[in-house]
């Protein structure tokens, strides 16, 4: 084998350190692909329990997770935690009662609306 065939030490390391930096990016994205698809699963949840307490059609139930959040400056997924837990007997966090109420009959009344 001639000198020219091997590679470079110096390009070894760097196409090692290349891939490791890819891997790494590539596990990173897995991580939060992961953490999206549990959070969406509980907006969907959290969608149903609405629609069905609100006597909502479906569709403005996650209007009114946004509008809850907007509202309150709280996350959408800790919003829609706090309605499965609602769902489940918990007492929603104070500074969520008046919104969610607020935004179930602002629903409520777009729906009658139609």
């Amino acid at each position: 084998m001639s000198s020219s065939a091997r590679p470079h030490p110096r390009s070894t390391r760097s196409s090692a350190d290349e891939l490791a930096a890819e891997l790494e990016g590539v596990r990173a994205e897995n991580r939060q692909l992961q953490q999206a698809l549990a959070s969406h699963a509980v907006v969907d949840q959290a969608v149903g329990v609405l629609t069905v307490l609100g006597q909502i059609p479906p569709g403005d139930g996650f209007t009114v997770l946004r509008e809850v959040s907007q509202h309150t400056n709280v996350k959408l997924v800790q919003v829609a935690e706090e309605v499965l837990e609602h769902g489940q007997g918990a007492a929603l966090l104070d500074v969520l009662v008046g919104e969610v109420h607020a935004a179930l009959a602002r629903q409520a009344g777009a729906a009658a609306s139609f």
